[in-house]
C-alpha cells in the first residue's frame, strides 16, 4: 500500500528535518543531553540525505528512493525507541515517539520510485 507520492514525501522530509532541528527548543527539552542532540542530528542527516536522493526534491540524485526509505525507517525506529534506549523517557518521550512513528509509517507507505525526474536535476 504505497499511496504517498515521492514528491509529497520529499516535502515531508524537509519539514520533518527542520522540525527535528527545532523540536528541543519548541518543546522545552534543549538541555544539552542526548534527548536534545539525537533528534537534531537525525534532522540534519534527513535533510542531507534528502538532498542526495533520486526524487523530485533531491538536488543531487545519488541515493535511490528505496535506500532513502530504509534510512527513514531506521531513523524513525531509533528516534521512537530512543527515550527508552538512552534512559530519558522519564523526562521526555512524546516528540521522539510520535515523529519516529510518523517516519516509519511514511517509509512503508511511500511509492518506491519517483513519477517524474529530468536529467541530473530534480523537476520541481
Amino acid at each position: 500500500m504505497h499511496f504517498l507520492s515521492t514528491r509529497m514525501h520529499g516535502v515531508a522530509d524537509y519539514v520533518v528535518g527542520l522540525l527535528l532541528l527545532a523540536a528541543p527548543y519548541l518543546f522545552g527539552f534543549a538541555n544539552g543531553q542526548i534527548e536534545q542532540w539525537l533528534p537534531m542530528v537525525l534532522g540534519a542527516l534527513l535533510i542531507v540525505y534528502s538532498l542526495l536522493t533520486r526524487y523530485e526534491l533531491g538536488a543531487v540524485h545519488l541515493i535511490p528512493m528505496p535506500v532513502h526509505l530504509w534510512l527513514d525507517g531506521l531513523s524513525g525506529l531509533l528516534l521512537a525507541a530512543s527515550p527508552w534506549l538512552f534512559g530519558f523517557a522519564d523526562r521526555v518521550f512524546w516528540p521522539h515517539l510520535i515523529v519516529g512513528l510518523i517516519e516509519i509509517v511514511a517509509s512503508l507507505t511511500t511509492q518506491r520510485e519517483p513519477e517524474t525526474l529530468t536529467g541530473g536535476a530534480a523537476r520541481i
